[in-house]
């Protein structure tokens, strides 16, 4: 039988910061990934003539 997870000394300096970092880039989203998500969509010119006819019918002219 292991000890409990409370009996067990902890991680000291360094090397509990290093697991810090370690978990945290881990945690996080990958660069390429964030600049993938904040590039803006490509839309097909079809799709925003039917949308501009639309906000025409609608009365918004601006």
């Amino acid at each position: 039988m292991t000890r409990h997870h409370a009996d067990k000394p902890r991680m000291q300096g360094a090397a509990r910061l290093r697991e810090f970092l370690r978990l945290d880039r881990e945690g996080g989203m990958h660069s390429a990934i964030r600049a993938l998500h904040a590039r803006p969509h490509a839309r097909a010119e079809d799709s925003r003539k039917a949308a501009e006819y639309a906000r025409i019918a609608r009365g918004h002219l601006k």
